[in-house]
């Protein structure tokens, strides 16, 4: 196989992304391919893998040829039989119907052991609530599992016939010892979750595949203590590297293995950053240019106006699904865009409070390295790197999750001597936008009163 072009491939919660990388980084080509979301019941999400392994075969088709890696939607829960048959639709990262399952492993496992051992409490999104989920309402379909595999090591299974996952993307199962990067015996023993179910994990190196945040985090160069990644997506994520494993004590934020050898990373997550936008566009029915435009009229702080950005419920720091967003201190000048800059600005807030996190696990970024849709916004990255203190810098590439995995490709075919290697030679930075020093003035008294959105919020009845 031709080391010329070198593949990634991005199984996400919307489609299929892939991309096809030469070995100093330049995007030779790209295809991607949709597919369904299932919600068969209120707070539910699946999927069928079947969709994720044509969309794979559609992009493949329509790219050169050459060493493959994959990355994917993190925590899917995909169970399969002896004959490697799937045997239900795959629960995905965001499904909410383990809420009892999450009490039941803390309480089995003890919620200090779980964070010492996993690096993370027990969330509705992880794999292991599913697994019990499974048991406790589809107990013939559990009792015929005989493998488990998240969405991405579906598609490699149907690529090559090898059962196997990375640590990256293995930490996010909550069953596995992140600090040791192997299965935990330990957890999986206190669950009754068979070992035998469970792939053999590898490095990303090794194996050319990490979970999406991973992978899109060494597409854009961070593979060692330094800068950090802030992600402007649907979700929104600020992601360090550690350099031994060093979780939050009350697991504030997750604590993952990276996908470079030997190394830890730690991230907030908010789940509405983006995606903020893309409610409040849909509700007032304007583009997002002339949002961007009608709030770029409004001063930093938008005349007291703030916004709460829980509209599915938050992560990073509160750990509630049951958060709910809010708008305070409309008055009547206030105007569609002054919702938009409060938009901007309260998504801003939420990032901080990761950020803040992670400064108390002693990252000490200098700049951060900004990806995602609202990265394209030139007022939204002043907005973000004002309220963090912290130039924010593009890379050239916009590929996000599938340019790390085709960099993985790179490693594992020799291309590249390690991931430090590869980014090195690929990874260049576009641009830079540097915080407003008077903004930040402002944003420092704004984050305080936003401190105290949600405290306040949750005191209210529903």
């Amino acid at each position: 196989m031709s080391q010329d072009v070198l593949l990634g491939l991005d199984v996400g919660t919307t489609g299929v992304k892939a991309v096809a990388l030469s070995p100093d980084g330049r995007v030779l080509a790209s295809a991607s391919e949709e597919y369904a979301l299932s919600i068969p019941q209120p707070g539910w999400a699946e999927q069928d893998p079947e969709d994720w392994w044509r969309a794979a075969k559609a992009c493949l088709k329509r790219l050169p040829e050459g060493p493959i890696g994959l990355s994917g939607q993190m925590h899917g829960l995909v169970v399969l039989d002896a004959e490697d048959r799937v045997l239900r639709p795959a629960i995905l990262w965001n499904d909410q119907r383990t809420g009892a399952e999450c009490a039941e492993i803390e309480a089995r496992v003890g919620l200090e052991r779980l964070i010492e051992l996993t690096g993370n409490r027990a969330l509705t999104g992880f794999t292991a609530p599913k697994l019990l989920w499974l048991r406790r309402h589809e107990p013939d379909t559990y009792a015929r599992i005989k493998h488990v595999l998240l969405p991405k090591d579906y598609v490699r299974l149907r690529l090559t016939g090898e059962h196997a996952i990375d640590a990256a993307d293995a930490s996010g199962t909550l069953l596995f010892d992140v600090a040791g990067r192997r299965w935990s015996d330990e957890v999986c023993a206190a669950l009754d979750v068979p070992l035998e179910w469970l792939p053999p994990a590898h490095e990303s190196t090794e194996i050319a595949g990490a979970g999406d945040q991973a992978a899109a985090a060494l597409g854009v160069g961070i593979v060692s203590p330094g800068p950090v990644s802030v992600v402007l997506g649907t979700s929104g994520v600020v992601f360090a590297v550690l350099p031994s494993y060093t979780p939050d004590a009350q697991a504030r934020v997750h604590v993952f293995c990276h996908a470079v050898p030997g190394t830890w990373h730690a991230m907030g997550v908010m789940l509405s950053a983006a995606g903020s936008l893309a409610w409040l566009r849909r509700v007032v029915g304007a583009d997002y240019a002339v949002l961007d435009e009608e709030a770029a009229r409004w001063a930093p702080g938008t005349e007291g106006l703030l916004f709460a950005p829980y509209l599915a419920g938050e992560r990073t720091p509160h750990a509630d699904p049951d958060a709910r967003g809010a708008f305070t201190g409309l008055s009547l000048r206030h105007d569609r865009g002054a919702l938009a800059r409060a938009t901007l600005e309260g998504v801003a807030y939420g990032l901080r409070d990761s950020l803040e996190l992670l400064r108390e696990l002693g990252v000490r970024p200098e700049v951060g390295r900004a990806s995602g849709g609202g990265a394209t916004s030139e007022l939204w990255l002043r907005i973000v790197a004002s309220v963090l203190a912290l130039p924010l810098e593009r890379a050239e590439s916009e590929e996000g999750s599938a340019f790390g995995a085709a960099l993985l490709a790179g490693v594992r075919a020799g291309v590249f001597r390690d991931a430090a290697d590869a980014v090195a030679r690929c990874v260049r930075v576009r641009d830079r936008v540097e915080p407003d020093p008077d903004w930040s003035v402002a944003y420092e008294r704004g984050y305080e009163r936003y401190q105290l959105l949600y405290p306040t919020l949750r005191q209210l009845p529903t």
